[in-house]
């Protein structure tokens, strides 16, 4: 990292829209307009550096709330054992709940944002793997459950799509927050996408987290509800979250409160169980929203249970390295608040290309056809989001 780094930060008088602050080499958080976004890159710092890198910058902020002075954002890989990176932004435009606004410069001025490219209006969208390696992945699942190798895995799949001019980020974006309420919006780079689940968020020594698991799609809601109320399939997988969700943080805890049944929330053409659990760590529990994010990380919502037994099996069973897909995708500042989702629903663009990857839990009882159908409904978001003929 370069040395003698200085962040200032000073207040603004409107955000409008978080989205034209996006700049190259961007990462954007958006929840509800609320969040930061980002332009440029002064420095790439290995996770576990974070904490140190911050520190090193000497800071001018005259605003002094979450998210101000120097920040490192990014997506974590799904494998925690892989090599994982944030990057400290040159510009950092945010906008907190009450409307406050501010802008936070680091390192050099940026080079001004690209004339947007021409609208791609063709499209070709490939399922990569195909319906037999499915099946026949469950089965093997299915079968190492039965075995007592492990209690639930998720499995994912992916999805190309290749368009004849490249993707505008920005209009991806835009869609999708006009598309997904209620969803976080995140970007880093040329991964983007709108996700339900917020894995951590710390402010000060308060953290939240909101685990889900259990998924159906519909457009009526009391409908959708009854109907994931009603499972115990849903209600099995749901579960294990949120117990490995509680199990990680309640060492770290000086209180932890979780309810004792789930919530159904929409999420755009998608309903979840979802259990807010909330807490307050420990005075000596020195750990930023990004040590919480990794101490998190991978929930069974994403991987399965038990852990290790569950990630050895997709790496035996997937044909695919996962990448960011199901990883952290957040924030940490430099007192250590911040914010980390599940990056869900989203898709890796590089110009006229996209890859989505979705996935379903696997537990005692699931079917192949049922399993498969909810992948389709987690694919449809962000290609309805790319596919605008």
């Amino acid at each position: 990292m370069p040395d003698g780094l200085h962040a200032v930060t000073r207040a603004l008088d409107t955000v409008d829209d978080l989205l034209d602050a996006l700049g190259p080499d961007g990462f954007v958080w958006a929840e509800d307009g609320v969040g930061i976004a980002t332009g440029g890159v002064t420095a790439t710092v290995p996770a576990d550096a974070v904490t140190a890198a911050l520190a090193a910058i000497t800071t001018d902020d005259e605003v002094d709330r979450p998210g101000t002075g120097p920040v490192a954002v990014g997506a974590l890989p799904f494998d925690p054992t892989a090599p994982a990176t944030l990057t400290i932004p040159a510009r950092v435009v945010g906008r907190g709940a009450d409307g406050r606004g501010w802008i936070t410069h680091i390192g050099p001025p940026l080079e001004p944002v690209p004339t947007p490219p021409p609208r791609p209006t063709r499209f070709t969208v490939r399922a990569v793997q195909q319906r037999a390696w499915w099946d026949d992945a469950i089965e093997a699942a299915l079968a190492d459950i039965a075995a007592g190798r492990f209690a639930k895995i998720v499995l994912a799949r992916e999805v190309t799509v290749d368009a004849d001019a490249p993707f505008d980020l920005r209009a991806v974006l835009r869609r999708l927050r006009s598309q997904q309420p209620g969803c976080i919006l995140y970007a880093d780079a040329g991964f983007v996408g709108a996700t339900p689940e917020l894995l951590v968020r710390r402010t000060g020594r308060d953290f939240e987290s909101r685990p889900m698991a259990g998924t159906a799609p519909g457009s009526v809601a009391a409908e959708v509800a009854a109907r994931l109320t009603a499972s115990g399939k849903d209600a099995r997988e749901h579960r294990f979250v949120v117990d490995a969700v509680h199990d990680a943080l309640a060492p770290v805890a000086a209180r932890i409160d979780v309810p004792d049944a789930p919530v159904v929330e929409h999420f755009g053409s998608l309903a979840h169980l979802v259990t807010p659990v909330r807490g307050l760590l420990r005075d000596d529990a020195a750990l930023s929203a990004l040590d919480l994010a990794r101490l998190l990380h991978p929930s069974p919502a994403v991987g399965g249970t038990p852990t290790d037994a569950a990630l050895d099996a997709i790496t035996r069973l997937e044909p695919f390295d996962r990448g960011p897909y199901a990883g952290p995708v957040g924030w940490v500042d430099a007192q250590g608040d911040g914010a980390f989702a599940v990056a869900l629903r989203g898709a890796e663009i590089a110009g006229a290309h996209a890859l989505l990857r979705a996935g379903a839990g696997i537990v005692a009882g699931s079917d192949p056809d049922a399993e498969w159908a909810e992948t389709v409904a987690k694919f449809e978001p962000m290609l309805r989001a790319l596919v605008v003929p």
